[in-house]
């Protein structure tokens, strides 16, 4: 029995390792990266990408890179911009300027969905990624078809209840509704949006649009940041098999919320919050479960940025300009215990802004 229960022990642990894999690279901010392929990370200095804020991240299912963008350009994975690569119409000065999903019915194709900055007009698209181009290093043939616009520079991916289709969510702009599109493997069902009016108005000046949108790691919820004037962030419930988005949480007001993460268990929010015009940069966390709401820590930047859960399960923390991101050690953990680390991780010489890599939430 007692090797059985062995046996079962490492065969979840490779299952997770397997998949977590696939969010093995990141690159962001001003050329900066990092490898997570031996588990704790290693800073990475071939990327050739430089964005203030979005930007995603493709490998395969072997943790292999494939390719990376600011929503503006895609880099290969042999850090040359591929062709028909650039002019994509997202920003990299957008919140989450841009999201890769792969293609549930092929391992060539993925899709590379942008959202432009401030709510303008060029609103949520998406591109064709094929990796059976140039010698397997990539193309686009199909570049910026338009969804939806205008909408807020939110964006997040979760994987259907079904374990083959994925749900991306945008949110509109000058409303309060969430658009969920369904992605299968007959690509994007771009006439038949989800639509969930709830929680706050995501509206006002164009600079209101900011502040970042995230599943939680088993998918069920859903968080967003709203930067201005709302002040806020705000936990949602998410349905995988529907598509729809319910049961608002709010906890505000901080000014210029900005980022949002998970703990990996769920029970915890993490948010950003600069202050007005920056310089009182802090890190909240929010049980879920009490809604007590902790500051856990302050940063010595006059801003920080995005958040986002690693495979190690330390949620890390864009800082503007610095070479070092933040990194919360013990994200499951209350309050102060969760141990926030200002200096936690040295980006050896490159520069973080305030995007850290978007990726596709698969749920175990």
């Amino acid at each position: 029995m007692r090797f059985f229960l062995l046996l079962l022990i490492s065969c979840c642990a490779a299952f997770s390792a397997h998949a977590q894999s696939e969010q093995n690279f990141w690159y962001f901010g001003q050329q900066a990266g990092l490898s997570f392929t031996n588990g704790a990370p290693t800073s990475l200095n071939d990327g050739k990408m430089t964005t203030y804020e979005g930007c995603a991240v493709a490998t395969n299912k072997r943790g292999q890179l494939l390719f990376y963008t600011n929503g503006e350009t895609i880099w290969n994975r042999q850090h040359q911009v591929m062709p028909n690569g650039r002019k994509l119409q997202g920003s990299n000065s957008s919140t989450q300027s841009a999201l890769v999903v792969p293609d549930p019915g092929s391992g060539n194709i993925f899709y590379v969905f942008t959202v432009a900055p401030q709510g303008t007009n060029v609103g949520l698209r998406y591109s064709i990624v094929d990796m059976t181009r140039d010698n397997g290093l990539g193309d686009v043939p199909r570049a910026n078809l338009l969804l939806i616009s205008p909408v807020a520079e939110k964006l997040a991916a979760v994987r259907h209840q079904n374990g083959r289709d994925v749900w991306v969510v945008a949110h509109r702009w000058n409303s309060n509704g969430f658009v969920a599109y369904l992605v299968t493997p007959e690509g994007v069902e771009a006439g038949k949006p989800i639509l969930s009016n709830v929680g706050s108005m995501h509206a006002g000046p164009g600079r209101n649009a900011i502040g970042a949108m995230a599943f939680a790691p088993d998918g069920k919820q859903l968080a967003v940041a709203l930067w201005r004037e709302a002040n806020k962030f705000e936990v949602f419930d998410f349905d995988r098999t529907t598509g729809k988005v319910s049961k608002p949480r709010a906890f505000g007001p901080y000014e210029e919320a900005y980022g949002v993460a998970f703990s990996p268990d769920g029970t915890k929010l993490y948010g950003t919050r600069n202050g007005a015009g920056g310089g009182d940069a802090q890190i909240w966390q929010f049980d879920l479960k009490t809604s007590k709401a902790t500051q856990i820590g302050n940063s010595a930047n006059r801003k920080v940025g995005a958040l986002q859960l690693g495979p190690d399960g330390k949620i890390y923390v864009a800082r503007e300009d610095n070479g070092y991101l933040g990194v919360i050690q013990n994200p499951n953990a209350t309050g102060k215990a969760a141990d926030y680390k200002d200096d936690g991780l040295s980006l050896s010489g490159r520069r973080s802004k305030l995007g850290l890599p978007s990726f596709l939430i698969e749920p175990k």
